[in-house]
């Protein structure tokens, strides 16, 4: 396994705190003020690692109705993918497969089911997103928001929600 899979590996478990040297931890609020005003580390981007049953569909909903690059493909002994990324415009997503993440850990199938995460993208044009998702499972159709934006979530194909928001100028 390479080192950066193994980061990966680590950080979807939760373990990185633990493991990476120089992973600082988050301050807590009981804190001292002199133990707050510790330096902490500079965090440039965010990349969630989303884990599904098959990588395949995902990449395709990303690449194909919005133009994402596939990126980072790691197939399996049978050829499919068992880990693999989508990019564009500095937004990225990670994907890996169930059935990876329990064969280099077998024990953390309590860490993968019970969680849930919804994506939220911030559009230019919500009406060429809404036709990009056609077709797509509607999770909430189009509305506005008191906060000034007009949203639309779909569910992707791992099964993940995907929200995306379209501000008015002046807010957001």
């Amino acid at each position: 396994m390479t080192t950066q899979r193994a980061v990966r590996m680590l950080l979807l478990l939760g373990l990185a705190a633990a493991a990476v040297p120089g992973f600082a931890q988050s301050s807590a609020p009981s804190q001292t003020r002199s133990q707050s005003a510790m330096s902490t580390p500079h965090v440039s981007h965010l990349t969630p690692v989303l884990v599904v049953d098959q990588i395949e569909p995902c990449l395709k909903f990303w690449a194909d109705r919005f133009g994402f690059q596939v990126e980072n493909q790691v197939p399996g002994p049978d050829g499919k993918l068992v880990f693999a990324s989508v990019s564009k415009d500095g937004v990225e997503v990670m994907y890996q497969t169930r059935a990876s993440v329990l064969e280099e850990d077998p024990s953390a199938g309590p860490d993968l089911t019970g969680h849930s995460v919804v994506l939220f993208l911030t559009v230019d044009d919500i009406d060429a997103v809404e036709k990009a998702v056609a077709g797509a499972p509607v999770v909430r159709p189009r509305h506005k928001t008191f906060y000034g934006s007009t949203e639309l979530y779909v569910r992707e194909p791992g099964g993940h929600t995907v929200g995306f928001a379209a501000f008015a100028k002046g807010t957001k």
